[in-house]
């Protein structure tokens, strides 16, 4: 009985987070502050004005290490047009982890660890990794991808936000 029950409420919270995880709405993405893994301080205040993907990740992910080369990949290609990255190391992640990979992959973009759990509460309890939530320029949240995204299409948003 136990086994349906722990079903039943995870196919609860996946059917309740469904319309917020298909985005295109009004959201706006919360106001927080962090800090990169070299202690660099930044918000999404300060990002406003730049098109932001958010990426919640994990070094046990295989699906989250699967994605890190196109994300590199993309933040390379739009970085220099108003484009940020901004991966998120969930707080199960151990520090140690997040730093030994960012450093080994040479990850170009902003990495911070969400140590407390608090950018994936704010960002609307994010669990399940990869979850990328796209951002304008003006802090609308543009679309929301859980797993990893079409490449494709998400480069395709990306430039028609830039030229917004």
């Amino acid at each position: 009985m136990k086994k349906w029950v722990m079903i039943v409420a995870v196919l609860a919270g996946v059917l309740g987070a469904g319309a917020w995880l298909r985005g295109g709405g009004s959201d706006q993405a919360p106001q927080l502050a962090f800090s990169s893994l070299a202690g660099e301080a930044s918000s999404m205040e300060q990002l406003r004005g730049k098109v932001v993907l958010v990426n919640f990740w994990a070094t046990s992910c295989s699906g989250c290490i699967k994605e890190m080369p196109q994300l590199v990949d993309t933040h390379q290609k739009y970085a220099s047009q108003g484009y940020q990255t901004v991966a998120v190391a969930m707080s199960y992640d151990p520090p140690e982890f997040v730093r030994e990979y960012a450093s080994a992959h040479k990850l170009p973009f902003f990495v911070t660890l969400d140590n407390q759990g608090s950018m994936a509460k704010a960002f609307g309890e994010i669990r399940l990794t990869p979850t990328s939530i796209l951002i304008d320029k003006n802090g609308k949240v543009v679309k929301r991808y859980l797993g990893e995204p079409d490449f494709n299409e998400l480069h395709a948003q990306i430039e028609k936000l830039l030229k917004a």
